[in-house]
């Protein structure tokens, strides 16, 4: 005879699953107790929004399917906001709670609540398991919903007493059937001959890759295409990455936070190619203007987001590396160099100087140093705000990747999707750049960075305000600061101390980047706060 937590846990070990990131509560510690008597690693998280950001983390270092794990009640519902974050990201995860007695739900017994009710616009699917004997299926499809079509994340609620009945034997599928839920890979041959055609008729073609062309590992065949043809690239936030930020054909991230060339390219375009992007408003505010002008081919492994948010001429639906494979294998096409000079031109003419304040830390330029003095495939996670906006636009990319949340925009993200990538990636350098609110929303993982021994590097951009909000009363609200004032404490060198994690504080670029080679050289974690004028700018 067999468990169902015993099940559950034989069910991860079939999947390759090496890791899970949770909190645990009553209803889940049948599963927890299977757990700890495996090779399976589990990470305590000190809060379970936390959980789902690890394993986004993880998830996309890794290229695997991430877990998260949390109980009933509040449990579950303080996962939410990680789960829809990952879900407006496609970021491959199976959440797994607790939940109570099969035979008190909807009886609002103690730490009950209807977390499949709750998370249905943001999973991919989810499941609320009423008998044992299905758990080995059930676990079987979430994971391979969650990593095939567009990926997300799959949510499998288990009640307490699914978890503890017993059944004669545990039977892993061998493979998934699952009626109306076949996603296309391969790009329609005629809408591929019609894009070929399209692209060789253009004199002043971009490319705008998104976040599907990294979640496919369609990386190296994008950089194949834009070599091949000579087409310029821009990304949207999700899209960074995809070309060395150096390399002569990358323009920049476009979008209301991106580069002016950038923007100014795809506005001069005649030919617009997005590649796993939904360009939302936040990428391109008028698409009706690009669309006045210029063709656009939408290539997507999810046909709902195709056309959503800008008129398409050709439609391709399927898998990012094989489309553009596809695409290689037809193409004849050498760009105009004068739709290089011209951008070129444009790169030159919206340069700007940052501005200095004396006895700050001035934040592009040095995110500029410190990625010349970290190693090329180094994992950078970005939270949400100006600092933000500041690695999107300078921090230089070469082999590594750059983790942040685009689509939901949640502040916290980035000190625990760093826990998660460097669990998967412990060789990469990997580092944390947040400001002194986002870093407050997730400061107690500076504990699961503590147990866990993890050499992650934070940086803390300390500017005593909720920089972007700050920025937005400057210009729309009289510089009526209404509720973006942080003060100065606390005292995040102490409180790092108080964890046993290094810390310094730095007021200058100089210091800063003194204090950045003292850091990479240590193999312990590490926290450098910089002192940043409040009114620095995002852009």
């Amino acid at each position: 005879m067999i468990s169902g937590a015993e099940i559950m846990v034989k069910c991860l070990q079939e999947e390759g699953v090496s890791i899970v990131f949770g909190y645990p509560g009553a209803v889940i510690c049948p599963f927890f107790d299977f757990l700890y008597k495996t090779d399976i690693k589990a990470v305590l998280v000190r809060q379970e929004q936390n959980a789902a950001h690890s394993a986004s983390g993880y998830a996309r270092a890794a290229s695997k399917v991430g877990v998260c794990v949390a109980t009933s009640g509040p449990g579950e519902l303080n996962m939410i906001t990680g789960i829809a974050t990952a879900y407006m990201d496609s970021i491959p995860l199976v959440c797994i709670t607790g939940q109570v007695r099969s035979d008190v739900l909807g009886r609002d017994v103690f730490q009950e609540a209807d977390i499949t009710g709750a998370c249905e616009s943001f999973v991919k699917h989810s499941y609320l398991v009423k008998d044992t004997r299905d758990l080995p299926r059930i676990f079987k499809e979430a994971f391979h919903i969650a990593a095939t079509g567009r990926p997300g994340p799959v949510l499998i609620d288990v009640p307490v007493d699914v978890q503890q009945n017993e059944i004669e034997e545990f039977i892993y599928p061998d493979k998934v059937n699952i009626i109306g839920y076949k996603p296309s890979v391969h790009g329609h041959p005629m809408q591929i001959k019609r894009a070929v055609e399209m692209i060789q008729n253009s004199s002043r073609p971009v490319i705008c890759a998104g976040g599907g062309v990294l979640t496919s590992g369609a990386k190296p065949k994008l950089r194949e295409f834009a070599q091949k043809t000579g087409i310029p690239v821009v990304s949207t936030m999700m899209g960074i990455g995809v070309m060395p930020s150096d390399d002569p054909l990358y323009v920049g991230m476009l979008g209301s936070h991106g580069k002016k060339e950038a923007n100014v390219t795809v506005h001069n375009a005649d030919l617009v190619i997005l590649c796993g992007a939904r360009v939302g408003d936040r990428a391109v505010a008028s698409p009706d203007q690009v669309v006045e002008h210029a063709n656009v081919i939408h290539i997507d492994i999810d046909p709902a987001e195709i056309g959503k948010n800008m008129k398409t001429s050709i439609p391709i639906v399927g898998d990012m590396k094989n489309v553009l494979t596809q695409l290689l294998k037809d193409i004849e096409y050498t760009t105009p160099q004068e739709w290089h000079d011209e951008i070129n031109g444009w790169r030159k003419e919206y340069a700007r100087e940052p501005e200095i304040f004396e006895g700050y830390v001035e934040p592009k330029s040095f995110l500029g140093k410190l990625s010349s003095k970290l190693r090329p495939k180094a994992i950078i996670c970005a939270d949400v705000g100006q600092n933000q906006i500041w690695c999107a636009n300078n921090y230089r990319l070469r082999d590594g990747r750059f983790f942040t949340s685009g689509g939901m925009g949640t502040m916290g993200y980035s000190v625990p999707a760093a826990v998660g990538a460097k669990l998967a990636r412990p060789a990469r350098d990997v580092v944390a750049v947040c400001g002194d609110g986002s870093f407050q929303m997730s400061m107690n993982e500076l504990a699961t960075i503590a147990q866990e021994k993890l050499n992650i590097k934070i940086i803390v951009m300390r500017n005593t305000v909720l920089g972007m909000v700050h920025e937005l009363q400057d210009v729309h609200y009289g510089s009526r600061y209404a509720v973006t004032e942080l003060d100065t404490f606390p005292d995040f060198v102490k409180l790092a101390e108080s964890y046993g994690i290094e810390a310094k504080f730095v007021s200058s670029n100089e210091e800063a980047e003194r204090c950045t080679e003292y850091m990479l050289k240590s193999d312990k974690p590490f926290v450098l706060v910089c002192n940043v004028h409040p009114k620095t700018s995002s852009r």
